[in-house]
């Protein structure tokens, strides 16, 4: 078995960014996401949501009409309009390659091809390979079959179940991007980065729009760590990830107490978690500061 680091709540509050004097939405970052589409809307709610209560300055939001009238809706702070940012999500509840319209190939495209660190998640990880800055992708166990199935070094299912941690080192390897691979144990692996993986949830997490959540949270702390991410590249990235990871499973079992959860309970808990590991952070260490 793949050896790997386990990382802890602690490693989670210092990768965390508080605002600080003269910071401003665009200093504290600014998150594209091109999500969502006719026939799966909620996730481009859910994701949005996520980052928005992660603690992102901005989003930026590019769907079709109707995850965009409801992301609107539930986030009215939401910028639709074209700019830059600092980090995309791209890719949930969008559907795959024989069922994406002409809109969403071109938000796929205009994510990916942007130059800034990408999530890329569900149905854009086919494209992948177009990606022009730092990519972090994560698939849950059969998309991450489905990824590799068209490189030389395929894994079927029952390897990837058998070692994932293996599994996500050997595709960060293939593909060349941070893998987050999604499950009970998240195992995170970057391109000669160090293993992670991350226990910190319930098992009440599994359950539809939990992924959708995880890409917000992620995607937030990509674009509010992109001078972090210049610097140190995927050892950033996995650490990220991590981060994501363990955020989302914390929220998880605040909202859950022990009892089923949807979604947007998810959403709810993650100012509180993130507020308290700042705090923990601070009584450790007054001195901490922003890993970026």
């Amino acid at each position: 078995m793949t050896a790997e680091r386990v990382w802890t709540p602690e490693d989670t509050a210092r990768m965390l960014r508080a605002p600080v004097t003269g910071d401003d939405k665009y200093s504290r970052g600014v998150l594209g996401v091109a999500t969502g589409s006719e026939a799966f809307p909620g996730a481009a709610v859910l994701g949005v949501e996520a980052a928005v209560r992660t603690g992102v300055g901005m989003v930026r939001y590019f769907g079709s009409p109707t995850p965009t009238a409801l992301v609107l809706q539930r986030r009215p702070e939401v910028v639709t309009g074209a700019g830059r940012v600092q980090a995309w999500l791209v890719g949930s509840g969008i559907p795959g390659a024989l069922e994406r319209t002409m809109d969403d190939n071109t938000h796929i495209g205009t994510a990916l091809m942007d130059g800034v660190p990408v999530v890329i998640d569900a149905g854009a990880l086919d494209r992948l390979q177009v990606a022009t800055g730092p990519a972090v992708i994560t698939p849950h166990y059969r998309e991450l079959e489905r990824t590799l199935a068209t490189t030389r070094s395929p894994l079927a299912i029952d390897e990837i179940r058998a070692d994932a941690a293996a599994a996500a080192a050997h595709a960060a390897e293939t593909l060349g991007v941070t893998v987050l691979l999604k499950g009970s144990t998240t195992h995170i692996a970057s391109p000669g980065g160090e293993p992670i993986s991350v226990s910190l949830g319930t098992t009440w997490l599994a359950s539809a729009g939990s992924g959708d959540v995880l890409g917000g949270v992620l995607g937030a702390l990509l674009a509010s760590h992109a001078a972090d991410i210049a610097e140190r590249g995927h050892a950033a990235l996995g650490e990220l990830a991590a981060t994501a990871a363990a955020l989302h499973g914390l929220a998880g079992v605040k909202a859950s107490n022990g009892g089923p959860i949807a979604a947007l309970d998810i959403t709810r808990t993650l100012p509180g978690v993130v507020s308290a590991l700042l705090q923990m952070r601070d009584e450790s260490d007054p001195s901490a500061g922003d890993p970026a």
